[in-house]
């Protein structure tokens, strides 16, 4: 299977060079572009010092944009599927090779890398919304999604031209609770997440307050009203 790992970058200029580093030590076996979200900072210029696949983008469109970006480039090069990871360390790549061993043997559509699948999740406020977001999945689909918050996903290649030309397609939690209403094999694989060492998260406190509102409203109501898509 040709695969593609897509990495999403806005302003990860103190993270972008160990991700590289470690994809060129750990998966020198697939082939990997990053996609700057128009950086501010020198992530585009490490990218470029780096020699590594870069696709800069002029200005900020924000997660979603920098996601199809990189989509479609997988989509229109040939690859028979494409994972994407964050650029700030957090996701481990020595998980890759079981993700595509789940998707060959469930034949799934959809991998997702899951902290709970073995493991309980922890009860506290940190995990408050993923707990939420599961439970409103389930409502939705009849179908659990362990860690729904996950942004470790692969997607294969029924879902790679939808993902990257669909308007309405985001990395997020709602796309993946519609896409389960329209049929997709959706399967979860166990990992262990690190902690981000460098740079902030997007996600102030508020901020998750407020996703965690909006991906509850889009499950629960907007995707209802979305044309289904038929797999």
């Amino acid at each position: 299977m040709r695969l593609l790992i897509v990495i999403p970058a806005f302003n990860e200029a103190e993270n972008i060079a160990g991700v590289i580093e470690e994809l060129r030590r750990v998966s020198p076996q697939f082939d990997f572009v990053v996609v700057n979200d128009g950086s501010r900072d020198d992530t585009a210029a490490i990218c470029r010092r780096m020699n590594a696949p870069l696709l800069d983008l002029p200005t900020n469109l924000g997660l979603t944009g920098a996601f199809q970006t990189g989509l479609r480039y997988a989509y229109e090069n040939g690859y028979d599927a494409a994972i994407q990871i964050d650029a700030d360390g957090q996701h481990d790549p020595k998980y890759i090779p079981q993700m595509l061993q789940v998707m060959e043997e469930k034949e799934a559509d959809l991998v997702i890398a899951s902290r709970f699948v073995t493991e309980k999740r922890p009860v506290n406020m940190r995990m408050l919304g993923n707990t939420i977001l599961d439970a409103a999945i389930l409502l939705t689909t009849r179908k659990r999604v362990s860690d729904p918050t996950s942004g470790m996903r692969l997607y294969g290649k029924r879902l790679l031209k939808l993902m990257a030309y669909d308007i309405n397609s985001s990395p997020e939690p709602d796309t993946v609770a519609f896409l389960l209403r329209c049929g997709i094999r959706c399967e979860e694989c166990q990992v262990t997440m690190r902690e981000r060492t460098a740079g902030e998260s997007y996600l102030s406190p508020w901020r998750s307050v407020k996703y965690m509102a909006h991906m509850g409203m889009n499950i629960m109501f907007v995707q209802w009203f979305r044309e289904r898509r038929t797999f």
